[in-house]
């Protein structure tokens, strides 16, 4: 079978295709909390300097079954080899104690701002961050991007949130009131609800959907397979047209013979072109 890294024509990868991608040991695996999903690998280059960094956030829909943390060790090693440290961040999932609203969320902003203390030691260069993040996870980086914008009151602000400069979201959902109904297809009715509490707070999607927080200023290149089932290519286009009309600059990235896995295989043509994208965004930062 044919895959989207294969010559000729491609066939999407599948989920089994993803899942039984072998874990890649990182150099470094840094605790920042107590409970076993609150645990972020580092991944380094070879070589000295200062090394950019991205923030990489894994996808599963938010559900512990689903994993995800162990699959994108294979492309956080394929970054590393290419000259980025990858801060591989795992977080408690749905079916966790502590998950959902607000422990999913704080998890994210302690790992991202874990990188304040580490950077000095690891040789980081905190200028130079992009958070690149899958399905779920792709919602995670587009939230991760926004906290300073986090209204006053909300448990999850904190005083001096970590700058990402970039968000390359991969296959990923940033309005989770307006596109719940598509995450809900795949992942489940209740999905939404169990993450961020929506029967029982007021206005759950105030602190939690990045679509609330617009506009953050900065840059978003939504990525999609055009085969994607999952969370097909107009989740990008909406939410990329709610932050331009915000002010944010957002791009819309559709890939040919992909589907919603192929954008984190290390093997595959959509990946290589994930590479380009993120290598360009990177080259825009300051040095």
């Amino acid at each position: 079978m044919l895959k989207a890294g294969s010559a000729g024509h491609a066939e999407p990868a599948s989920l089994d295709d993803y899942m039984k991608q072998p874990r890649h040991e990182a150099d470094a695996t840094i605790h920042y909390g107590s409970a076993p999903s609150q645990v972020v690998e580092l991944f380094l280059p070879k070589g000295g300097g200062l090394h950019p960094v991205v923030v990489l956030l894994h996808g599963g829909c938010f559900q512990k079954h689903l994993e995800g943390f162990a699959q994108t060790s294979a492309i956080a090693a394929d970054l590393a080899a290419r000259g980025y440290a990858v801060w591989n961040v795992e977080y408690r999932k749905l079916g966790e104690p502590g998950a959902g609203y607000p422990g999913t969320f704080e998890d994210v902003a302690t790992a991202v701002d874990r990188l304040y203390v580490e950077a000095p030691k690891r040789d980081l260069d905190l200028r130079r961050v992009v958070a690149v993040g899958h399905s779920a996870g792709g919602h995670l980086a587009l939230w991760a991007a926004s906290r300073a914008k986090l209204p006053t009151g909300s448990p999850l602000r904190t005083a001096k949130p970590l700058r990402i400069a970039a968000v390359i979201s991969l296959g990923g959902i940033g309005d989770l009131e307006g596109q719940g109904p598509a995450f809900a297809l795949p992942c489940g009715a209740d999905t939404i609800e169990r993450l961020v509490g929506t029967k029982r707070r007021k206005a759950p999607f105030v602190d939690t959907s990045p679509a609330e927080l617009l506009p953050i200023g900065v840059k978003v290149v939504l990525v999609h397979g055009v085969y994607d089932h999952v969370l097909p290519p107009y989740i990008g286009r909406d939410y990329a047209e709610k932050a331009r009309k915000a002010g944010d600059a957002a791009e819309v990235v559709v890939l040919p013979d992909a589907g919603h896995f192929d954008l984190v295989i290390p093997t595959t043509r959509a990946w290589a072109a994930i590479n380009g994208i993120l290598d360009r965004e990177m080259k825009g930062l300051t040095h």
